[in-house]
């Protein structure tokens, strides 16, 4: 059984994310093997008062880094952009942060 803590990872804090949240899409790192239903199911969960309409994944794929003489490759992982419905409440963590 998964933890809703261990579906989503973290929030994203981007200019672009942020410019998305007055029409309240809201994006996290989720872990990779979630679904579209355990995602939305885990932010209806951990924030209150809120109602999800639609989810959209994006899997990020690994870029090449360079530090020095030393090669290497970012992580892979999954990005979710999540709607709320007109309804339901803003999440708050993402509100203090404009």
């Amino acid at each position: 059984m998964k933890f809703h803590a261990d579906i989503i990872i973290r929030p994203l804090i981007t200019e672009k994310s942020m410019d998305s949240v007055p029409q309240k899409r809201y994006s996290f790192e989720v872990a990779k093997d979630a679904t579209k239903a355990e995602i939305a199911e885990a932010v209806e969960a951990m924030f209150k008062k809120t109602k999800v309409v639609k989810v959209n994944i994006i899997n990020m794929k690994k870029k090449p880094k360079r530090y020095g003489v030393h090669f290497g490759y970012t992580g892979e992982w999954k990005k979710a952009i999540v709607t709320l419905s007109e309804d339901s409440n803003a999440i708050e963590f993402f509100d203090s942060m404009s």
